[in-house]
């Protein structure tokens, strides 16, 4: 199966159960693997036969926009809208991660993997 990849779009956003999270925010990032069939735009090179970037970009910043407790429920919410607008996606597998998480201590990020 082929696969669109993008990794790592950046969105500051105010995901969290406390707080401070939901007033100040934090910096997160997405990264998405979209398993489709790309044999007509390997053939074509026209981008109507394959997925747009920016479109699924624009999905994946209104999603990140709407506060949510869980990371889980974020990254639900964008695999359901980027299924949605995009049929022909077989399989998704996002990954959300929450920069410099508040836990106490030092931890680079905290991350949910989905795949669906």
């Amino acid at each position: 199966m082929d696969c669109i990849e993008l990794k790592n779009m950046v969105f500051h956003a105010r995901h969290g159960v406390l707080a401070q999270e939901r007033t100040v925010g934090n910096t997160f990032t997405v990264s998405l693997k979209l398993y489709l069939d790309l044999s007509l735009a390997r053939q074509s090179d026209c981008l109507k036969d394959t997925l747009n970037y920016a479109d699924v970009f624009k999905i994946v910043e209104r999603e990140m926009s709407v506060p949510s407790d869980l990371l889980e429920h974020v990254a639900s919410r964008i695999v359901s809208a980027v299924k949605q607008t995009f049929p022909q996606i077989a399989k998704i597998r996002i990954r959300v991660a929450k920069i410099r998480p508040p836990v106490g201590g030092e931890m680079a990020a905290a991350a949910v993997i989905i795949e669906n």
